[in-house]
């Protein structure tokens, strides 16, 4: 067989796999809050994703520990995670956001974010902030609303 050809299946079958990133990846007891503009928004499968561009001094919201979350179909225990939410150490000013899949995202009425749109969310990044700059955001915060991520509605 040629060894291109080779190659290039050898390609083709991970990379789906490089760009989709299960929980286990990221470190969950860290939670993370990123607050800033949406760059770039790509609207698909397997989930919504967006480019976020941060402040040059990212800041955590005054307010950030008592704002009120919604009930998800999963136990997650959402005051927990925004009374341990910290500013990321790294300096990126843009950082990859992984939404929930479009379905899910529809179940909580989430409508496509568009371009310019002020975007919070509360997630997740690698084990010691290594790699690239990712959040898989467990909470979405869109002007007065906020989504809950990791399951649908309760």
């Amino acid at each position: 067989m040629d060894r291109r050809l080779v190659l290039t299946a050898g390609l083709g079958l991970t990379l789906p796999a490089w760009a989709h990133h299960g929980w286990s990846s990221f470190d969950q007891e860290r939670p993370l809050y990123l607050e800033g503009r949406a760059s770039k928004v790509m609207w698909r499968n397997p989930h919504g994703e967006l480019e976020l561009e941060l402040p040059e001094k990212p800041v955590l919201p005054a307010d950030l520990k008592q704002r009120v979350l919604p009930k998800q179909g999963a136990a997650v225990d959402g005051p927990a995670l925004l009374a341990k939410a910290q500013l990321p150490t790294r300096r990126d000013r843009k950082w990859q956001i992984e939404l929930a899949p479009l379905t899910r995202l529809a179940a909580w009425g989430v409508e496509e974010i568009k371009p310019g749109a002020t975007v919070g969310v509360l997630g997740f990044t690698f084990s010691g902030e290594k790699g690239e700059p990712i959040l898989r955001a467990e909470y979405l915060f869109l002007g007065d609303k906020v989504y809950g991520l990791r399951s649908s509605p309760a």
